[in-house]
């Protein structure tokens, strides 16, 4: 019993037990947001740790987003971007999340024409509403966009970067997570605990929100870290027998 109390026993415990936390915490589902913020539907993206929590509104065909990301580092920069023209970061239309010179947090819009210029400017939707956030190891872009009327599917690209110099994004890597960092997101299949549910019908009111709910693709990330989940707690009793 006095193997129980060692330091080295009460060290695994606390380290399972974050490891444990962070395996479940890791999809869209469990997130909350400041100011009771709720959209219908979420999505773990399939790359750079990025989630994806939205509500289109077919009344008025706007889409509210939330979009969240690890940035590359502390003092780096998150984007979620709608590209009109193709598939690639190309052609987006950018919402940027930095850090200002006073430490608070902004969006600010991008029209990106090409990779070697990234210039501040106006993009092809008006953005009726923007904020961002930075807490937890993400950071946080929230925005309502009026879209083209009848639009059913949309290309997304989204990006993280390392720093920013006089308020402007650096360049991001070009590593193989990086790269893939793109695909559609289909605006009439609300996605509802992993499966696709029929589409809000259209109303003279902007919808109310529910609980937020995930995508196919979180789905599939939710069963993986719930096998990580396992793996944490086989682990954690295979170090228990060893101290008892």
């Amino acid at each position: 019993m006095a193997a129980l109390s060692s330091p080295s026993l009460i060290l695994s415990l606390s380290l399972m037990t974050i490891l444990f936390s962070q395996a479940h915490s890791l999809n869209c589902t469990s997130q909350k947001f400041t100011s009771n913020k709720l959209y219908e539907n979420c999505t773990d993206l399939p790359s750079l740790t990025a989630y994806l929590h939205w509500t289109y509104h077919p009344a008025n065909s706007t889409l509210s987003i939330a979009f969240l990301a690890a940035p590359a580092h502390s003092d780096g920069w998150i984007a979620w971007a709608i590209n009109p023209t193709g598939t690639g970061m190309a052609g987006a239309q950018s919402l940027i999340a930095l850090k200002d010179s006073n430490g608070s947090m902004s969006v600010k819009t991008y029209n990106i024409s090409s990779y070697a210029s990234i210039v501040q400017s106006k993009i092809l939707y008006d953005v009726l509403d923007s904020s961002a956030e930075n807490s937890g190891g993400l950071m946080k872009i929230f925005a309502t966009l009026a879209l083209p009327k009848n639009m059913t599917e949309l290309n997304q690209v989204w990006q993280v970067g390392s720093s920013v110099t006089n308020g402007m994004p650096n360049k991001h890597e070009f590593q193989p997570a990086n790269l893939m960092a793109k695909g559609k997101l289909e605006l009439t299949k609300a996605q509802v605990n992993g499966t696709t549910a029929p589409a809000p019908s259209p109303s003279a009111t902007t919808p109310t929100s529910p609980t937020p709910s995930g995508g196919d693709s979180g789905a599939g990330l939710r069963f993986r870290n719930g096998n990580a989940g396992l793996c944490v707690i086989s682990l954690f009793l295979g170090g228990l027998g060893f101290w008892l």
